[in-house]
């Protein structure tokens, strides 16, 4: 049996992630997964925190955002990822918003023994949509997020970082 510890990710990588690549905005819908990154979010003086009561309506107010000039990120969970189809069709990608999507990967375990079906449909709905997509399981992965946020502002198109194992760090 292995009982190194098991990396994480810390709220404070993620902030200083969305920091180094000028995050002005986070558009979210709240939830008990993220409650130690909000603290940090709403503690730092560059950041505005977007609630939203769908996550389809995340994704016209970063369109919004983006327009006006401002970088925002999308905080959301693979399901509302998926409810929000639509919204992604028409406002991300029809209007060419390059935008990061940080997706709570619900369901998923690396070690392929998935048992929530939300995990099971997740990249074949970004894919189905031609997004691109990162995933982000500890602190040592963190510098992916900035590869999203490049590439997005290279393509101008959404893109995904898909966070493993539900936020499980950011409860410490």
């Amino acid at each position: 049996m292995n009982d190194a510890p098991v990396a994480q990710l810390s709220p404070k990588a993620v902030l200083e992630e969305m920091k180094k690549n000028g995050v002005t905005h986070v558009v979210w819908l709240p939830d008990s997964e993220t409650n130690w990154l909000y603290l940090l979010m709403k503690a730092e003086p560059s950041l505005r925190l977007v609630a939203v009561g769908r996550e389809g309506l995340a994704c016209s107010a970063a369109a919004g955002l983006s327009v006006g000039g401002k970088t925002p990120i999308v905080l959301i969970q693979n399901t509302g990822l998926m409810d929000s189809g639509d919204s992604i069709r028409g406002w991300l990608l029809g209007l060419n918003i390059p935008v990061v999507l940080m997706v709570g990967y619900r369901g998923w375990t690396r070690h392929g023994v998935t048992q929530d079906t939300a995990a099971t449909y997740t990249e074949r709905f970004l894919n189905a949509f031609g997004i691109s997509y990162y995933l982000v399981e500890s602190d040592a992965d963190a510098a992916r997020i900035s590869v999203a946020f490049e590439e997005a502002r290279k393509t101008a198109r959404p893109v995904a970082v898909l966070i493993g194992d539900e936020y499980h760090g950011f409860h410490r």
